[in-house]
């Protein structure tokens, strides 16, 4: 142990500096300092301020933001690790994917086109996966609905659902747009609004129909 380490330590100790304060202006660690700094008593105003700091807006934030940055490493921990007991998926499993996700967002009307609306890219995607490689339907058989909230670019949208369905905009039908009940301050959660994937085909809508029926029975619940 150096002497002047030890006497700059309880130098700043003695103008109220807290052990994390010292480590940070001298590059000590916080072991020795607080070997070093032992049976110095600071004033009440001392005190005072070092109880008071971590009260202060800018401390709470970044407590606030240290502490998100972990919970959030935490999670991605178990993100990344249930990621990988998917392996490769087969077309059965494709197929099996895009009825489920049909029973639960798709157009279950007793009449009408085949409708499945979304707004998770990756959902649209699967979805034009399964309509193309398991349902074989022809690109021109697609359409495309918008539904956005008024104050939105309504173009930029169009653009941006149609490079994610692959459906060309000449064969969406005219962009819904509706004003909205929220706040226009608040933050926008569906910049680009929900899509909907139309394709007019009353045998196919039959098909899933029966599809989701036979899921259905296989687990039992009807």
């Amino acid at each position: 142990m150096k002497l002047s380490e030890k006497l700059l330590s309880r130098k700043l100790r003695e103008k109220g500096y807290s052990l994390n304060e010292i480590c940070k202006e001298t590059g000590f660690t916080k072991s020795s300092v607080s070997l070093w700094v032992r049976g110095i008593a600071l004033t009440a105003e001392q005190s005072q301020r070092l109880s008071q700091k971590g009260l202060k807006k800018e401390d709470i934030e970044k407590r606030r933001i240290t502490r998100l940055t972990k919970e959030n490493a935490r999670r991605m921990v178990i993100v990344n690790q249930a990621e990988k007991e998917i392996k490769s998926l087969s077309k059965k499993d494709l197929f099996i994917i895009g009825v489920i996700l049909y029973w639960a967002e798709g157009r279950k009307a007793a009449r009408g086109p085949v409708t499945f609306s979304n707004s998770d890219p990756r959902a649209i995607k699967t979805m034009m996966r399964f309509f193309k490689e398991i349902c074989n339907v022809p690109e021109k058989k697609f359409r495309g609905h918008i539904h956005i909230h008024s104050h939105l670019a309504a173009k930029n949208a169009e653009i941006y659902w149609s490079n994610i369905s692959q459906i060309p905009r000449t064969q969406f039908f005219k962009t819904y747009q509706k004003p909205s009940k929220a706040s226009l301050s608040k933050k926008d959660t569906l910049p680009y609004g929900t899509f909907d994937i139309y394709v007019c085909n009353t045998e196919l809508f039959l098909k899933i129909k029966g599809w989701i029926n036979g899921i259905c029975k296989n687990l039992n619940i009807g």
